[in-house]
């Protein structure tokens, strides 16, 4: 074999390697969202929680989050919003999606690492809906195991972790419902769009 067709064979490889990295980033969807704080763009991996990424995708599509707060952030550990308007007054939902944190977990998905977003559920599993959180710490508590469910991770923050940097800083107390970390200052999302 020659010098040439092995530069060939190279530059195919190469080719091909370039196109599946892009079918790649093309298969991860994008939201942007913009906060009185700045704005944030979560990358979501509907290969590795495929029930979970549809479902938070439709609520962006059906605009749940725009007017929506951050109405919980605990600076160690995540901010939680997409549930409550300003007067915190809870949004409706739909049904609870299916609950995929072994699954995707088991499909190589990210754990509860710094940027990662998850869904929010009760101490039921099958309970998730609208409300996520980002993690601003790594809390591998909240994977799945054998024993426990953990939470669904689907994506990750790839801009702005400046912005979410800023919103876990935020000073909390009381507010509506809930008896603290609720942002002093609303922190609220003023549109979650599909890129």
């Amino acid at each position: 074999m020659t010098f040439v067709h092995i530069t060939r064979r190279v530059l195919c490889v190469l080719a091909f390697i370039g196109l599946t990295q892009t079918a790649i980033a093309q298969d991860a969807p994008r939201v942007k969202f913009v906060t009185n704080a700045g704005e944030f763009v979560v990358e979501v991996y509907p290969d590795k929680a495929p029930k979970t990424v549809d479902n938070f995708l439709q609520y962006v599509r059906d605009k749940h989050y725009d007017g929506t707060i951050f109405h919980r952030v605990i600076g160690n550990f995540m901010v939680q919003g997409g549930g409550y308007d300003q007067r915190y007054i809870e949004r409706r939902t739909r049904p609870p999606v299916e609950h995929e944190g072994r699954e995707a977990l088991a499909k190589g998905g990210p754990r509860n690492t710094v940027g990662t977003i998850a869904m929010a559920r009760t101490n039921v599993p099958n309970s998730a809906t609208s409300q996520f959180f980002i993690n601003v710490m790594d809390n591998g508590f909240l994977d799945p195991t054998p024993q426990q469910p953990g939470y669904t991770v689907f994506g990750k923050v790839v801009s702005g972790m400046d912005t979410i940097n800023k919103i876990k800083s935020v000073q909390t107390g009381f507010g509506g419902p809930f008896p603290s970390d609720v942002p002093r200052t609303p922190i609220v999302i003023q549109s979650a769009s599909l890129l």
